[in-house]
Parts: structure tokens; sequence; C-alpha cells
């Protein structure tokens, strides 16, 4: 093996450190060897994964996505603290998956809502939000990044799903309604918290999402949908995409917010997750086949955008 640039004792090389003057067949066989200390850069990310499809029969609503930040000291989700950015390597595959939203239930052909899909970014997953359960069953919402809303009827009042920590907050418990047995469903979780649990005749809002400036903008995401009710009033949607209860068909979450949905007589879908990532203008993206993106710049900083699909990224 060459001495890189030496005479005399050779020094030692490795993967965390290099002495030396290389080469280009130098670098390809410490490469090769796993001995050469490879270039890296912090790149912040947001990811939120696809929003719980809303409960039929007046049912609870989705939970949001979870939602994973870990930009600029912002709160992640379940009002955690930000987390850390990754240092990743120069020419090195990472995955990114968007997730989608999960489906609203329906009575005819009798079908369940469904959690929505999960979102990842190299080792950072975020879970798919939770389902709303339909009214009628005594079921409790799906747990996910956030949890679903549950529906109530009559003396039955189902806990809500569990929201995963540092992603999002608890669904709601659906509303029990002694006179009559009417249908009255509770609010998803959302990145902001948790539902508010339903023992009202109106279906309950679903929880707030939260803000983050990560494109150089605020928006806030990942909002809970709202419950539904047989006797009237209708929970609205959670700041940050969560759709609002129906006596119709529930309101969708929005798209690439991570937004739960409504639930109604048939429960609406939930918002489509995304992916952001942040890191320095001096370094570019490459973007595999299979992933619908956009990138621009904010300050010293590029910006990419994921919105749909699933492949693999690399930095240079």
């Amino acid at each position: 093996m060459a001495k890189y640039g030496y005479t005399g004792a050779k020094p030692t090389q490795s993967s965390s450190a290099n002495t030396g003057v290389f080469g280009v067949n130098d670098m390809v066989e410490l490469l090769n060897k796993g001995k050469f200390k490879l270039q890296v850069i912090d790149v912040s990310y947001l990811v939120i994964a696809g929003g719980g499809g809303g409960g039929y029969s007046y049912g609870g609503g989705g939970g949001a996505g979870g939602y994973r930040n870990s930009y600029a000291s912002e709160t992640s989700g379940d009002n955690s603290s930000t987390e850390t950015p990754l240092s990743l390597s120069f020419g090195t595959n990472y995955t990114v998956t968007v997730g989608a939203g999960g489906s609203g239930g329906i009575p005819s052909p009798q079908a369940n809502a469904t959690n929505g899909s999960d979102s990842v970014f190299a080792t950072i997953t975020s879970l798919g939000g939770g389902f709303g359960s339909r009214s009628g069953n005594n079921s409790g919402g799906g747990d996910g990044g956030s949890g679903g809303g549950s529906g109530g009827y009559g003396t039955w009042e189902p806990f809500g799903g569990s929201g995963t920590a540092n992603q999002g907050g608890d669904g709601g418990r659906g509303g029990a309604y002694y006179q009559g047995n009417k249908y009255v469903g509770a609010g998803g979780g959302g990145a902001g918290g948790n539902a508010i649990n339903n023992r009202i005749d109106d279906g309950r809002a679903g929880a707030n999402g939260l803000s983050s400036s990560i494109t150089g903008s605020a928006v806030t995401r990942a909002g809970g949908g709202g419950g539904a009710s047989q006797l009237g009033g209708q929970g609205s949607g959670g700041s940050g995409g969560g759709g609002a209860g129906k006596t119709g068909t529930g309101t969708s979450g929005t798209v690439n917010t991570g937004g739960g949905a409504g639930g109604g007589q048939n429960g609406g879908s939930g918002g489509s997750g995304v992916v952001i990532l942040r890191y320095p203008n001096t370094v570019t993206i490459s973007v595999g086949a299979g992933l619908t993106s956009s990138t621009t710049t904010d300050g010293s900083d590029k910006v990419t955008t994921f919105t749909g699909g699933t492949g693999t990224v690399s930095f240079t």
C-alpha cells in the first residue's frame, strides 16, 4: 500500500481520521477498506406521516400523522423538544417515503377507516395517524402518530386511540348521549396535543397541529380531524389541515399536511404527509425516480420538499 505522501513510518488511517497527501487510487483503496473519513453535512428535517381516516356513522375524527421536527429548536410532535439534525455522508443513498392518508369508513359495503401510512427520511420514521372509529359498536380509535377519536353511542364511551411519544397526541373519547341513543364522535389527536373527550351532544373538534418555518415561512400542519354528531353540531378540524366532522361525508384532511379526516355518515380521507429537508446551499441533492419534489433557496440554505412517492436521495 502507498504511504500517502509520507516517507518513513506510514501514518495510521481510519474511518474517523486520515493523514497524508492522497491520490485517487489511494482514496479508492481506503474507501474500499472502510478507512477513509467521509465528508458529512447536517440536514434538518420535518417528517410528517399521512393522517388517519374518519369514522362512519357519525364517528370519530382521524388522528394526524406523526410529526418529527429538527429545525431551529422548533417544537416537535406532542409539544416535545426539537430533535437533532442528521449528519449524513456525501454520496450515500438515503430513503425518502411520503405517507398516504388513511381511507374513510363507509357503512355500505361496511368498511372501517384505516390508519395513515408512515413517512420516512433515512433513520427517521413518523407513524401514520390513527383511524377514527365508527359510532355504535363500542370500539376505540386507532393508535398511531396521533391517536384517532372514537365514536360514542348510548352509554358506550370507548377510548380514543393513543398517540406516539414525541410525534402526536391522543384521540378523544366518544361521548355518550343517554336520551335517544344518538351517535356522537370525538376528535382526533394532533401534533399539538390531545383531543378533548366528548361528553356533550355536539361532535368534538380535532386537536391542533404545530407551526414550522423550515421552508422560510411559518406553516401549521398535522391537525386532528373533527368528530361528527347525529344531533347537529359538528366538530371542526384542528388547525393544520384537520378535516371537519359532517352530517354527510366528513371533510378530508388537507394534502401534504398529515391532517386527520373528519367523521360523518361516511368518513373523510386522511391528508397525505410531507418530508421537508433543509441543508447548506453549497450542497446539491440528487432525487431518485419515484419521488415528487421541489427545491428552493432560503438565505444560505436550500429547502427540498417531497410531496409524494418513495425513493432515494443523495448529496454532493
